[in-house]
């Protein structure tokens, strides 16, 4: 993961299913969805809404070790599904959980690997730290030049299920709660997540820009009018944003749609202590909204954010059609310092900031 040096946006995509009965995720896995994958040495967590006490939903695992630390680390986001508790953050939950690569390689080596799984150490999954631990060369597979496909990664690193007999004991008991069993708690699909810079998204832009620079120069040359390319391209896009904001008379939500533009599907960012993308007017007290850190009273800084692209994912297994939760975005703050205590066995909580979608807010 980037430094605090380096500002790099990351978009999060969805990338493919991820059938439990074909892939064994891991903690190494960026997913939406599923059953949360905890590190060998953090006791399984099972997070209530603070709310209502319903069980939370798992909603997003993000793998992000940081550059030059000698610890694994993950990030989940929980929710809570209640009509009375949508997009309220007291009913959400972010757990920050770390590992160091020895005690997890130690972990690992204490059952059989299969062909199809290997070990992992951190610095495997962080040479660059620009890509949440997931990083491939990107082959000639007929996509163009498109998004980068991490799932044939995310693939390899989650091999298909393993033998009961190979499963080893602690693979076991993080899966067992007292008084709570797996079924007891809803799940959502599951649903790879691949990574791409922002910075590499421009590229359509830029050549639309020089084309229509083209077709201007050829109207003023030939004398004739062609017609705007805007609009047969589906653009018009400074149009379209003075429609948004005449809709919503709010300036920061025009910017945040304009931001995302370039890739209206993304459903993550991430871009730790950089600035956040806010879908309204945060409030005026934001500074004191953002509370220190509950494990070591240090400040907190900006990670990542869920997008409303995300919404449209979440869907419980074999359930309705419909989304379970609504969100505008829903930002993150964690530990500046990542504080851990070592052996601890249990995560820390964070802290999530929720912001409504402007359209909800015109019916409430």
């Amino acid at each position: 993961m980037s430094s605090a040096t380096q500002e790099v946006t990351l978009i999060g995509l969805c990338d493919g299913e991820l059938d439990s009965k074909r892939h064994r995720s891991s903690y190494l896995t960026n997913k939406v969805g599923g059953h949360p994958d905890w590190s060998p040495v953090i006791s399984r967590q099972s997070p209530r809404c603070s709310r209502c006490g319903a069980p939370l939903l798992h909603v997003v695992q993000v793998y992000c070790p940081l550059e030059a630390s000698p610890y694994h680390r993950n990030l989940h986001l929980f929710a809570c599904p209640g009509a009375e508790c949508s997009g309220r953050s007291d009913s959400w939950k972010v757990l920050r959980s770390q590992c160091l690569e020895e005690a997890a390689a130690a972990q690992t080596a204490s059952r059989p690997v299969t062909a199809q799984e290997a070990p992992l150490s951190a610095t495997d999954w962080c040479d660059t730290a620009d890509d949440w631990g997931m990083e491939e060369e990107e082959e000639e597979d007929g996509w163009g030049g498109g998004v980068k496909k991490i799932s044939q990664v995310q693939e390899e690193a989650a091999a298909p299920e393993a033998q009961a007999g190979e499963m080893d004991v602690s693979s076991r008991l993080q899966d067992l709660n007292l008084g709570e069993t797996q079924e007891d708690v809803p799940v959502l699909r599951s649903f790879f997540i691949s990574v791409e810079e922002e910075s590499d998204l421009g590229g359509e832009e830029d050549d639309l820009r020089h084309v229509q620079q083209l077709l201007r120069e050829y109207e003023r040359r030939e004398g004739v009018a062609v017609g705007e390319l805007e609009d047969s391209e589906g653009g018009g896009g400074e149009e379209k944003y003075e429609k948004t904001r005449a809709r919503h008379g709010d300036a920061v939500f025009s910017r945040f749609m304009k931001k995302i533009s370039l890739c209206p599907q993304q459903i993550l960012r991430y871009c730790r202590s950089g600035k956040p993308l806010f879908i309204t007017e945060p409030p005026a007290n934001m500074a004191q909204v953002v509370s220190v850190c509950g494990s070591c009273g240090g400040s907190r800084t900006f990670e990542l954010q869920l997008m409303p692209a995300l919404v449209s994912l979440l869907r419980r297994e074999g359930g309705s059609a419909e989304a379970e939760l609504e969100f505008g975005t829903v930002l993150v703050y964690t530990c500046t310092n990542s504080c851990w205590t070592a052996g601890s066995g249990s995560a820390v909580e964070e802290l999530c900031f929720v912001q409504a979608d402007p359209d909800q807010l015109l019916f409430k």
